[in-house]
């Protein structure tokens, strides 16, 4: 049987690529950091291009497609490579496009209603977000004890502050979040900082 998705680093970057020449290089630093799955936001453009590099020139790296909204994008988001798929929230229609796309998915939720909903459709990972706006680590406390076959990835205002927290957690498996990506260091190229800041994020859990 297969990894979990939610299993293959404690924490998965959430990058958005405006240029595609970053994207291999970038890839290669966060791998060599020690973050292997890599979510790449449909966000921009280039996004599609990025996976299709990322795919073909890093094998090692385990890339999936984020903000995932819609069943076209979920085929050219597998058609251009991409391993699993994140969307910030779901409807049954775009639900069955992730499931018929034969790679792992994690629809978005913010309630306690579109738990039990996909709990209900047979799915038991998902995405929390936007985690901080949405309750943080209180509301997914408290989600555990009554949906405890429920597992999350929270996004959102997620940083290396507070990602111990919602790693601590019984119903967290990872976190995705941007602070090993800082802005400055994308645009000066900088693979080197990237890397230390992603070799500190993969040490987050020894922390908890």
């Amino acid at each position: 049987m297969a990894p979990s998705l939610l299993d293959l680093a404690p924490v998965v970057p959430v990058v958005v690529i405006e240029d595609a020449s970053d994207a291999v290089p970038l890839a290669r630093a966060l791998v060599a950091g020690g973050l292997s799955a890599i979510e790449v936001t449909l966000r921009t453009p280039v996004a599609l291009d990025a996976i299709r590099a990322i795919a073909g020139e890093v094998p090692e790296a385990v890339v999936g497609a984020g903000t995932v909204i819609t069943p076209e994008q979920v085929r050219e988001s597998v058609e251009a490579g991409a391993r699993f798929l994140v969307s910030p929230g779901w409807t049954d229609v775009l639900l069955e496009a992730m499931r018929e796309s034969g790679v792992p998915f994690l629809p978005g939720v913010s309630t306690t209603s579109e738990v039990v909903a996909l709990l209900e459709r047979g799915v038991r990972e998902m995405k929390f977000f936007p985690a901080e706006a949405a309750g943080g680590t209180a509301y997914l406390k408290s989600l555990s004890g009554p949906l405890p076959q429920a597992r999350f990835c929270p996004t959102g205002g997620i940083g290396a502050e507070n990602a111990p927290e919602y790693l601590s957690l019984p119903n967290v498996g990872c976190v995705g979040g941007t602070w090993m990506l800082p802005a400055d260091a994308i645009a000066a190229r900088d693979w080197a900082r990237v890397e230390k800041l992603a070799r500190a994020a993969t040490g987050l859990r020894t922390q908890v």
